[in-house]
């Protein structure tokens, strides 16, 4: 299946995610909008460190807790079609581990991985986890665009073997890459001269616990600023019924008095 373009449907987007566990919204952002996403990062970038180990890769950079650090994702966190998708594929949710990655120059290519494989479930489970990608920079074969085995999110025993054949997720800044928790899937090797420039933001049912603990990572005071759909995706919600309350009562109710 192809990349899909901005007019895309929350239908269309699940069709590719259920056949293939991932699937290319192209055109969401402008390139206005690329540009001053890709400024707000620049500047917390020349203070971040590159990664401790091969998984999080020595030549690359992640801007953990990031809804403390700018506000220039609020708005992708909370785009109609991304939680059209969730709705759609997850029900009940929240943000689990947001972060900007941007892959130096002379990175090698991430271990392939699933990102549920965190939630000690055996396979095959409902889905848990949905991420988004957002290229703030093109997504070519040569800068570390994502390697995905399509149709991997099936597997019930099986890993991927040496060699594993894989395909490219490809895209030009401004697109979105929709991809299933359950999707072998890692980060490609850069072997350009130039960084590549990425933000995931994953979300988890509500009901498991979040990969980055967003109570510490973001200041309360920054989050009684937020509007309130996304208070709700860093955790401040409820799932049906009590899971999350705070001394009987609704935490944004805790959050609002604090």
């Amino acid at each position: 299946m192809g990349n899909l373009t901005a007019s895309a449907t929350i239908d269309q987007v699940c069709e590719q995610l259920d056949a293939e566990g991932y699937a290319i919204v192209e055109g969401v952002l402008t390139p206005g909008e690329v540009r001053a996403k890709k400024e707000a990062l620049q500047a917390i970038l020349r203070a971040t460190p590159t990664g401790r180990n091969d998984f999080e890769g020595f030549q690359t950079q992640r801007i953990y807790a990031l809804f403390a650090k700018t506000r220039a994702f609020d708005d992708a966190a909370t785009h109609p079609l991304v939680l059209g998708v969730l709705d759609r594929v997850l029900g009940h949710y929240q943000l689990s581990a947001p972060q900007a990655i941007q892959i130096g120059p002379g990175e090698t290519a991430q271990p392939l991985h699933c990102d549920d494989a965190v939630y000690p479930l055996q396979r095959p489970h409902p889905e848990l986890v949905v991420n988004t990608m957002w290229a703030i920079d093109d997504f070519t074969e040569a800068n570390g665009a994502t390697h995905v085995i399509p149709g991997s999110h099936r597997w019930v025993d099986r890993r991927p073997e040496p060699g594993a054949e894989t395909v490219r997720a490809v895209m030009p800044a401004g697109s979105v890459m929709f991809f299933l928790g359950s999707v072998f899937h890692g980060g490609g090797a850069n072997t350009t001269d130039r960084p590549r420039l990425g933000v995931i933001l994953e979300y988890v049912v509500s009901w498991l616990r979040q990969q980055e603990n967003q109570y510490l990572a973001v200041p309360r005071e920054t989050v009684q600023q937020l509007p309130r759909r996304l208070q709700e995706l860093l955790g401040y919600s409820l799932y049906p019924q009590f899971v999350g309350q705070v001394d009987g009562q609704h935490p944004l109710k805790v959050l609002e008095r604090a």
